[in-house]
This record gives structure tokens, sequence and C-alpha cells, in this order.
């Protein structure tokens, strides 16, 4: 079956690489981004999750934060609402952090957070877990719901055929760094099934995680803690 396994080679920008590399590899990444909208399942699950009442103030961790965007974007989109979303930005590359000029910002690993239990409302990850082979992806998850107080929402890359021949059109029609487009196909192909999040989940500890493809281009893993 086409993609039936996760793909374990590793990508181009997982080791280090310059200071301009990277601001090419996230000026590209942002776009593809914006374009597909990956804002959008957070703004649609978080204010189900927490509901009115409890959404207005929050405290986020967002994973592999990059530079950034997703925080930015959610902020200025909960602002609208008038709720007031405050984020913490984590990665493993200080280089990246650097980018983003807003928020407050940490160096460190999705595999060892440097955090005490329950220390923020909410944990965020948005195509970060497919870069962990499985048993770091559990360990991934398992940090991730100890430091969260209320709930989990892990957005990640769905490894269908579907995505995969949309991106690579994508990849014709603009003119992206090679290194950019291989490893963006390269993601897809170590991207998640909806089975295989949920197993792992389980086994970090996850209580009841609930997990289910988005619009067949993304697998959404959520899970709250009882009031």
């Amino acid at each position: 079956m086409f993609f039936s396994q996760r793909s374990t080679q590793a990508e181009y920008f997982d080791s280090v690489r310059p200071e301009p590399e990277l601001r090419a590899f996230y000026n590209s990444l942002n776009q593809v981004n914006r374009l597909f909208d990956f804002a959008h399942p957070f703004k649609t699950v978080v204010p189900r999750l927490f509901g009115d009442g409890a959404v207005q103030q929050l405290e986020i961790l967002d994973l592999g934060a990059g530079d950034g965007l997703l925080g930015q974007l959610l902020q200025e989109w909960a602002r609208t609402h008038g709720w007031n979303w405050r984020f913490t930005n984590l990665d493993v590359n200080p280089v990246v952090l650097g980018l983003n000029g807003t928020g407050r910002n940490i160096a460190g690993s999705a595999l060892s957070l440097p955090f005490v239990d329950g220390a923020f409302d909410l944990v965020i990850a948005s195509q970060v877990t497919h870069h962990f082979d499985d048993s770091e992806a559990e360990q991934h998850l398992r940090e991730a719901w100890r430091v969260a107080r209320r709930a989990l929402l892990i957005s990640d890359l769905h490894r269908s055929p579907l995505l995969y021949v949309a991106l690579k059109l994508l990849l014709i029609t603009r003119s992206f760094p090679r290194h950019f487009g291989l490893d963006g196909l390269l993601s897809v192909k170590r991207g998640w099934r909806a089975r295989e999040l949920k197993q792992i989940a389980l086994k970090a500890g996850v209580s009841d995680p609930k997990v289910a493809s988005y619009f067949h281009a993304r697998i959404l893993l959520e899970a709250s803690r009882a009031s």
C-alpha cells in the first residue's frame, strides 16, 4: 500500500544549517503554511476544548515553534475576539528562535522540557512530531502531556497520497529552494496515520487521546484533563 509505513530518512534541515539557509527555509515554509492555513485547526479546536468561559486567558507552550509564526497568528486572531493568549516558544535551535522578535523564546528539547508539571494551560505543536522516530515521539508526547495543565493539541502531517501530490504540484509551480522541496515531500512520507499516533499517545500516558484526519492533510491529536 502507498506510504504504508513511515519513512525513517533524515531531513536536510534536521541537522545544523547556516543562518542564511535557515532564513530562506522559514521564508519558504511560511509561504506554504499560510497557503495551507496551518493555524486553522487551532482556531477551530482550542475554543471547543476550553469553552467560551475558559478560553479568554490562556498560557500556551508552542513546541518546535521555529520562528514563532504560529503563535503570532493565533495571538492576533485571539485579540480580535477580545482574548489574551500568551505564548512561550520552545525550539531546539536558538538561531531559529532568534528569527522571532516577539514572545517568550526558550531554547530546549521537546523530549525533555525545562518546565514543571502543569506549567501551561495548553501545549501545542505543529508539524513537529513527524521529525521523531516512534520512541522519541512517545517521549515528546509524554513530556507535552506532563506540562499541560488543561489540554494538549498536536497537528501534524497526514501520510497520504493526496497531500503528497498536492504538495508536489505546489512545488512544481512555485520557485522554492531545492532542499526545502525535498524536505517537504519527505515530511509527508514521515507523517502519521491516525491509529499510529493514537497508539503512541496511549503509550505516553495521554488520557483519552482523540486522533483524527483533518481535511485529509493533517492528523490532529487532542486531549483534555478532567476539570
